[in-house]
């Protein structure tokens, strides 16, 4: 069933009267209604003589006064919970003499015989005894016309949030005229400028009523501002700026960061906030108080109760604190492998003295993570006890096993980075230091970048070690041939890095490539894994390949560098996969769609839902993820690079054409297309591994958006010259191409949008990347992650096999002995230490969980879409086909040829499963990216 955002009726009466036929002057009207007083003027005073028909009775023309009409606007709003405020009373006192909210109405046609706007009607809506309603009563004159919009004054001292405004004439029900507002208004007393809401009919900027032509220019105007000051918070101002703000040197000079945004550090561009800048960096914005965000951006009263504010903004970084007491009296590591397991069966008690005195550290700790915090039954203590996640559920040993290693990379949280290696492969691979020139992945493997600076290019991934290990009779070309090897390559994108990271305490860094294979049941088999250490002033290059060998040395091995690989593909995946590639490379679009594309835009009310809360997640994201000594620096092994590294991602591999699914997929060697012309045919799809719960699954939603995406531009544009003349959407993708992703703009791969099919392949790209994507990669970080040694964040212990000698021969004898000696301890010593867990696996909850506000897609349908049939006949048809992917993906889970998502212990795969129930669920895609 399609749920409506709002109820609404979908046709409204015409009920202005007929054009005047006879040569009289009309009269100027008595004027505007007197809003002094709390009265209005009689319906007698908006009498005027006009020019209107004249009657045969009896033979005698007369002269008839044009008629009035009464219509009357109910206003639903929403009262803000819990607030409290100095003005409150004088705004009850408003409320009750009706002087709290002033309405306009505004004609959508022009005065004929002036041209011009014709005069707005005013009334002040009065608070009734229905909660949370407000009525106005409006003397119309019958030759207004259609109410094409409504201005709106808040009187009260305080910000107002107007779900809704219908309009009816006189009693006729059938003539209500819906206006869906959704937002909050600002008081008059901090902005005197009234705000406009636009009636749910779409419209194209060449096709707008000329009414309120000029009032849809002044809004877009309005909401651009001018560049300068402060953003204030009840603002609905959109401007760009660089990522400016991660580090705080005036309070501490170890916080500084550089500037992500320019040609030093290509990056998207965020939300400008205005605020001063750090008096030791003039580069740098102070952070001081929270990050502005943009009024309609900003998180329901709903979705920040349950998911909290808090928890970002304050709540993550005061459970550190919060926890020390509780772990004081630990070793830093985890002493043994049952230790980790009684994190979810019998938690870390609260201490008993906190317990006692109103309990400080379980109120924080509790507000932050509700659901991992218990009541001790017949006591009166807590005890933090997390969830068991879904992997460690089905088979507590799956983290062990090779299977499960190669199976999450096609099914896993990061499904998104594997490559076919092949000789002449037809995707360019990561790019580094010739990012002029395309860069595959190719065998024999070679490293890109200097070997002045970095040592040998040559990989230790060897033609005959892969054979070694390849269980069938096929060498490396044939496999080749036959697409049937594959490769996680975090080598070059490391390198770089890892003198810096090892330079932090307890943390260690390599480059890394894993080569797969595919066996005939379908599945990938982990051949071997190379670990390397870059040359430095004092040491050479160090490299090994490590594969999964028959003895007890060998096999521990394989075990630790599958730890740091894990590690790896879990930095790349929260740094690039999720935040780049979804929250941060979306912003700019919202920003550009706000400010290039009227509220009435068809294509501004298609991409509105898949942009809900986006610019607020980023902003807390600044605030207490991604900042200087925020979560990701604390606990994942890039520490203070983290952030640069992400930048330095962005400029070797984001293009915005390969972020459509099906690009994205024939780039990396996964799929090829059947017809063999390159041409854009996602029907043509041959997925190289045939069973590729991320692609198989992925596909279906990706053909189900592209389908109503084509449906919704067909409607509104009936030809290619409609778009390339729709000057608003040309200057939304062009202040996209060269505003919000400024560092980029000159590349020769940005898809034009001047056509239908070209407008339609942007869309559905966006909505992909806003849904589908950061589904996949976000709702399955506890299932996956919660249970750390399966995706440690950090790695705190080189290999033992690493040498560790000045002269870079000796090797590191006590490493060797412990190891020889214990080799579950060396490994527990190299995973995350307790906080670390803890705090990431708090986090993981967190981000993995669904507000009871979600909005899913092909759940919830617009008013807009609803007001147009042929719109709603699409949505109808777009929401079926989300339920029927629902039903594909169940059969899929159970069947038992699908071994990639069907098999014992194993999750099955939902995370493009469409829709979920509130919380941890590891299924659901919602329309936007609101955690």
């Amino acid at each position: 069933m399609i749920h409506l955002k709002q109820p609404l009726l979908l046709s409204a009466k015409n009920t202005a009267s007929p054009a005047p036929c006879c040569s009289q002057l009309q009269q100027q009207r008595a004027g505007r209604i007197n809003g002094g007083g709390g009265c209005r003027k009689k319906k007698t005073s908006l009498a005027r003589i006009s020019c209107s028909t004249f009657e045969e009775a009896a033979g005698v023309s007369a002269v008839t006064v044009d008629r009035t009409l009464t219509v009357t606007a109910t206003v639903t709003v929403q009262s803000p919970v819990g607030v409290v405020y100095a003005a409150r009373g004088i705004d009850d006192l408003g409320d009750l003499f009706g002087k709290s909210l002033l309405l306009e109405l505004v004609s959508s046609e022009l005065d004929a015989k002036t041209g011009k706007e014709k005069e707005k009607v005013s009334a002040f809506a009065h608070k009734t005894m229905k909660e949370e309603i407000y009525e106005a009563e409006f003397e119309v004159p019958a030759t207004f016309g259609p109410v094409g919009a409504v201005l709106v004054e808040n009187e009260h001292h305080r910000e107002m949030f107007i779900k809704e405004i219908r309009l009816v004439t006189g009693t006729d029900d059938s003539s209500a005229i819906t206006f869906d507002c959704n937002s909050w208004v600002h008081s008059k007393f901090d902005n005197p400028e009234l705000r406009v809401f636009f009636t749910v009919k779409s419209y194209l900027p060449s096709k707008t009523p000329k009414g309120i032509e000029a009032l849809r220019k002044k809004e877009l105007e309005t909401i651009r501002g001018d560049g300068t000051g402060e953003r204030k918070f009840f603002e609905r101002i959109y401007d760009y700026d660089v990522y400016n703000d991660l580090g705080d040197p005036d309070y501490k000079i170890e916080h500084l960061r550089p500037v992500l945004g320019g040609d030093e550090h290509p990056y998207p561009r965020r939300c400008r906030t205005g605020r001063p800048h750090a008096e030791l960096d003039p580069q740098t914005e102070r952070r001081r108080g929270p990050v502005y965000v943009p009024r309609d951006e900003q998180f329901s009263d709903v979705k920040g109760m349950t998911f909290s504010a808090t928890t970002l903004r304050s709540g993550l970084h005061a459970m550190l604190p919060a926890l020390e007491p509780l772990l004081k009296n630990k070793e830093v590591r985890f002493p043994h492998f049952p230790a980790i397991d009684g994190l979810y069966s019998v938690g870390i008690p609260l201490p008993s003295q906190l317990n006692a005195s109103a309990s400080a550290t379980t109120d924080i700790v509790g507000s932050i993570i509700p659901r991992l915090v218990r009541m001790i039954e017949d006591t009166t203590d807590h005890v933090l006890r997390f969830e068991v996640p879904a992997m460690f559920k089905r088979d507590r040993f799956s983290w062990y096993k090779d299977e499960e290693f190669a199976r999450q990379v096609l099914a896993g949280v990061n499904p998104i980075c594997i490559q076919l290696l092949t000789v002449a492969p037809p995707f360019p691979a990561i790019r580094y230091i010739a990012p002029e020139t395309d860069v595959i992945s190719e065998f024999p493997i070679v490293s890109k970048l200097d070997p002045e600076v970095y040592g040998p290019p040559e990989s230790a991934l060897t033609k005959e070690l892969l054979e070694s290990r390849i269980m069938e009779p096929v060498t490396v070309e044939e496999a080749m041939a036959q697409r049937r090897l594959f490769i996680l390559d975090y080598h070059d994108v490391f390198l770089p890095y890892v003198h810096r990271v090892r330079e932090r305490p307890d943390t260690t860094l390599y480059g890394s490539r894993t080569v797969f294979f595919l066996t005939d049941a379908g599945t990938l088999s982990p051949l071997a894994i190379e670990l390397t250490r870059p040359r430095s002033p004092t040491r050479p290059r160090w490299s090994r390949a490590f594969v999964h060998g028959a003895d007890a040395t060998s096999s521990w091995l394989w075990k630790m560098a599958k730890a740091h690989v894990l590690s790896h593909d879990t930095g790349y995946h929260q740094l690039v996969s999720h935040w780049l590639r979804t929250h941060c490379c979306v912003e700019p679009y919202i920003i550009a769609a706000n400010r290039r594309l009227s509220r009435m835009h068809p294509v501004y009310r298609l991409l509105h839902p898949h942009f809900r809360y986006t610019m607020e997640i980023n902003a807390l994201a600044r605030e207490s993820l991604i900042n200087a000594d925020g979560i990701i620096e604390e606990s994942f092994w890039p520490g203070k690079y983290s952030m640069e590294i992400s930048s330095m991602a962005y400029a070797a591999t984001w293009r915005f054409d390969a972020e459509a699914l099906p690009e994205d997929l024939v780039r990396r060697g996964l799929a090829v297309r059947k017809n063999g012309d390159g041409s854009y045919d996602d029907d043509d799809l041959e997925l190289t591994i045939k069973d590729y719960p991320y692609a198989n699954d992925g596909l279906l939603v990706w053909n189900a958006i592209k389908q109503w995406a084509s449906d919704y531009v067909r409607f509104y544009y009936k030809s290619d010259e409609e778009v390339a003349g729709d000057e608003e959407v040309q200057e939304w993708w062009w202040e996209v191409r060269n505003e919000g992703h400024a560092d980029k703009k000159d590349e020769p791969w940005w898809p034009a949008a001047d056509t239908r099919d070209g407008l339609i392949g942007v869309l559905t790209t966006i909505m992909w990347v806003t849904s589908g994507h950061h589904a996949a990669v976000n709702f399955g970080q506890y299932h996956y992650g919660g249970y750390f040694p399966n995706r440690p964040t950090v790695m705190r212990k080189k290999m033992p096999v690493e040498d560790d000698g000045d002269d870079g021969v000796s090797g590191n004898e006590e490493e060797m002995r412990r190891f020889m000696s214990n080799p579950e301890h060396v490994l527990l010593d190299t995973m995350p230490s307790q906080m670390q867990a803890i705090k990431i696996m708090a986090t993981l909850d967190i981000l993995s969980s669904h507000s009871p506000d979600e909005e899913y897609m092909g759940e919830y349908a617009e008013p807009a879409w609803m007001a147009e049939p042929m719109v709603k006949a699409a949505f109808e048809k777009f929401a079926g086909r989300m339920k029927e992917i629902e039903g594909v993906v169940d059969e899929r889970n159970n069947d038992p040829e699908l071994r990639n998502r069907c098999g014992a212990g194993i999750v099955p795969y939902e995370l493009l499963k469409p829709f979920s129930s509130p919380g941890v669920t590891g299924r659901g895609i919602p329309n936007s990216i609101s955690i």
